[in-house]
């Protein structure tokens, strides 16, 4: 079995690497990645595996995806350009890389015969509606065109489905954390960034007053979800999407706090203004993934935040 990986050099396609690569289902790991946000360092280790092969390639680039696509029986599609603020500074990249690159995927897929695709989808998509906990079939309007875009991804899935017969699966991710996710640069992630603040002794900021809320999950939830939606024999459970969280609500202060005694620290927070296109709350109903996929988190938030903490404090030696 040949496995496409697009974007499995950054956070979570290189973790879903290292899973596969020791799966003995998998015959062939193909990582395809043009390191605009992954890096190579994240993949370094499995250069000399023999089961693993890396295209330096753009998805926005159709006939780099065709390339990746030969000889391949499933992908797990992560790449994306992540980051609401990113999306509201420039979404015409956001649009070329999320939608465009997407639908090369999904059209190499469908002219080189591959069984499956499962794609990186987001919580994003919930949007302004209200409802908590977030169920699958209830979305409002987007609120960023990050957004926008990763809910585009969706209706193209769900018209590849219909008009040519493929199986794709959507994850929608709830804020995954963990090892290898980049502290670095103006669009970093809240958890790397706090842990480099704690390692370094100096004060993080948080946008509004730290009682925005969100499911933080530990990325091995997201690469089991991956391996899950990749291998299942339900036919229930194609042509899907599904809520990829731990179905617990975590504000912003309670991370830090986690954080803070995981370091041992007394550092407080500097609060700052609220990011534009942020969701107040967000929390998943993880029922159906449950269900259909046999889903079950393996990894809590507490633990998570623990081998998150460690690994960074080993990248700051």
């Amino acid at each position: 079995m040949h496995i496409l990986i697009t974007g499995g050099a950054g956070f979570i396609g290189s973790n879903l690497v290292s899973a596969l690569l020791s799966d003995e289902r998998v015959t062939r790991v193909i990582v395809l990645d043009n390191f605009s946000t992954g890096s190579k360092e994240n993949i370094d280790e499995y250069f000399t595996h023999s089961k693993f092969r890396f295209i330096e390639g753009d998805i926005r680039n159709y006939a780099d995806c065709l390339q990746a696509c030969n000889g391949v029986d499933y992908i797990s599609h992560q790449a994306a350009l992540g980051s609401v603020p990113r999306s509201i500074h420039d979404p015409l990249t956001t649009n070329d890389v999320n939608i465009t690159g997407t639908l090369n995927i999904f059209t190499a897929a469908k002219e080189k015969n591959i069984k499956r695709i499962v794609y990186a989808a987001s919580s994003s998509t919930y949007g302004d509606h209200p409802g908590l906990p977030k169920v699958e079939d209830k979305i409002g309007k987007p609120l960023s065109p990050y957004a926008v875009t990763k809910y585009v991804n969706e209706l193209y899935a769900k018209v590849y489905a219909d008009v040519y017969g493929m199986e794709l699966i959507g994850l929608r991710y709830f804020n995954i954390f963990g090892p290898k996710q980049n502290p670095n640069g103006p669009y970093a992630a809240v958890i790397p960034l706090f842990a480099e603040a704690l390692i370094k002794d100096q004060p993080p900021t948080i946008n509004g007053d730290g009682s925005h809320s969100r499911d933080f999950t530990y990325v091995d939830n997201a690469v089991q979800a991956n391996i899950r939606s990749i291998f299942t024999n339900n036919k229930e459970a194609v042509n899907q999407v599904y809520n990829i969280a731990c179905g617990e609500q975590t504000s912003l202060n309670e991370l830090f706090d986690g954080l803070k005694k995981e370091a041992g620290s007394k550092l407080q927070p500097v609060y700052g203004p609220e990011r534009a296109g942020d969701v107040k709350h967000s929390l998943a109903d993880i029922t159906k993934a449950k269900k259909l996929l046999g889903y079950e988190p393996s990894v809590t938030v507490n633990e998570g935040l623990k081998k998150t903490f460690t690994w960074y404090k080993e990248m700051y030696k």
